[in-house]
């Protein structure tokens, strides 16, 4: 039998956000006309607004976008991706609020931990890009090499927004 998924759509500063669950994690979070949106779960989702993990997920959302900083644990998440996806994710999720890497940091980790000379910063970029939980997994703090703020599924201004809420100065990273 094929699992059930729901969906409900959340406003916030950067406007629509669609949210989907399979009623007990979070298996979804994109902005509207992001790259990529929609991609890890059923087509055929069911509209639901009000699942205790929506609700969980608009009031951690509310607390982030009114300048609060909650933690990721309190929502129940399940992104779907391959091993070296979840790997990827799983960093971005021990990025501090606030701060930012580079996808080098993170193929330098990767790498170490499989015991191998260099690992692909572009491979590193493929699945930050790929984070079926924006905001949430914070894909928007990892930039590129000397402060390059390189692509974000969401747009590179949605990506600056992030960043600038989250008390980061912004000026001194480049634009690409």
């Amino acid at each position: 039998m094929e699992k059930k998924y729901y969906k409900t759509t959340y406003n916030c500063p950067l406007g629509e956000i669609t949210l989907a669950g399979d009623g007990e994690y979070l298996t979804g979070l994109w902005l509207k006309n992001q790259k990529y949106f929609g991609s890890t779960i059923n087509k055929h989702t069911i509209k639901k607004d009000n699942l205790d993990i929506f609700n969980h997920a608009k009031k951690w959302l509310d607390r982030y976008f009114n300048g609060k900083r909650p933690n990721i644990s309190e929502i129940k998440i399940a992104p779907a991706g391959n091993e070296f996806r979840q790997r990827v994710w799983q960093i971005l999720c021990e990025i501090p609020y606030g701060k930012t890497i580079t996808y080098g940091n993170i193929a330098e980790e990767i790498a170490k931990e499989r015991g191998i000379k260099r690992m692909s910063a572009q491979a590193i970029g493929g699945a930050v890009g790929h984070n079926p939980i924006a905001i949430i997994i914070p894909c928007h703090r990892v930039i590129g090499a000397n402060g390059n703020i390189t692509g974000y599924a969401g747009g590179i201004d949605t990506k600056i927004k992030l960043l600038k809420l989250e008390g980061i100065n912004t000026d001194k990273l480049i634009t690409l």
